[in-house]
């Protein structure tokens, strides 16, 4: 498989065009966060993935729990909004890069990520305009030193997919240094009221650890979740690495950024996965 670079589709529009300005923002938002008692050893992040200015403040939530734990790989998980396909696609060869450099794919992580299930495959380009996966890179790239990458995009979401994608990340990730991380916004363009009305059952199933409860809302379509399907097979697959609880660390919406409207915004949410301390 030839390695392709997959270059930077948002950057100077959904986050700032240089390392400089990037590295100011992403500060400034981990600065204002009180960085949560670690409860055992993460195994997984639910982050959202709208513009830095929208969702950073949140993600932020999650990402400070990255100052003092360094996973060398990062599994990112998160939906196709461009693509439509079938199944689960991995960049499997190569690097990301945004201004703040070359993140490389671990390619040993992604070929046995691939070779344990048959709904997981190579394919790079939906990956190629896709932001739900980028929309992470300013956190992770400042945070985590010699960064891998593993970049997973779910097309339909189905259930079936979801737990094909789940148990394959089960299998290739056990005994390794890695940490899931799933993408995802919640609901799109309501009301405050409705959104966080809305917005209550999905924060709801993350915080009691509910990934099956959050599929049945979802198929019913009792809520709303642009990256559903990764939220809950980042959860199944960390509860089979061995997490047992979870934590949600902030709820928003896009109209507590400045002066946006707040009759039609989006929900996001920061959260964590654990596996308590023995």
């Amino acid at each position: 498989m030839i390695e392709t670079v997959r270059r930077s589709a948002i950057a100077g529009s959904w986050y700032p065009g240089t390392a400089a300005a990037i590295a100011a923002e992403v500060e400034k938002y981990l600065d204002v966060v009180r960085t949560p008692a670690v409860r055992g050893q993460l195994r997984g992040l639910i982050s959202p993935h709208a513009g830095l200015r929208y969702s950073g403040p949140v993600a932020a939530f999650g990402y400070a729990l990255l100052r003092n734990l360094r996973p060398r790989t990062i599994v990112l998980v998160g939906p196709s909004h461009r693509v439509a396909f079938a199944g689960s696609v991995v960049f499997a060869r190569g690097a990301f890069e945004t201004p703040l450099g070359r993140a490389e794919v671990d390619t040993d992580l992604a070929d046995a990520l691939i070779a344990a299930s048959p709904g997981v495959r190579a394919d790079e380009k939906p990956h190629q305009l896709e932001h739900s996966l980028e929309m992470q890179l300013p956190f992770l790239q400042l945070l985590v030193p010699d960064l891998l990458l593993v970049p997973v995009l779910m097309g339909t979401q189905s259930r079936e997919e979801v737990d094909a994608l789940a148990y394959a990340l089960g299998v290739a990730l056990t005994g390794r240094d890695a940490l899931l991380v799933a993408s995802s916004d919640l609901s799109h363009y309501l009301s405050r009221e409705n959104a966080r009305d809305m917005d209550s059952t999905v924060v709801s199933d993350v915080a009691d650890f509910a990934p099956e409860r959050l599929m049945d809302r979802l198929e019913r379509r009792r809520n709303h979740a642009c990256g559903g399907g990764p939220m809950v097979a980042v959860m199944k697959a960390a509860r089979e690495l061995g997490a047992d609880s979870a934590s949600v660390l902030q709820y928003a919406d896009s109209g507590d950024a400045g002066e946006h409207d707040t009759k039609r915004v989006v929900g996001y949410l920061s959260a964590a996965l654990f596996q308590s301390a023995a």
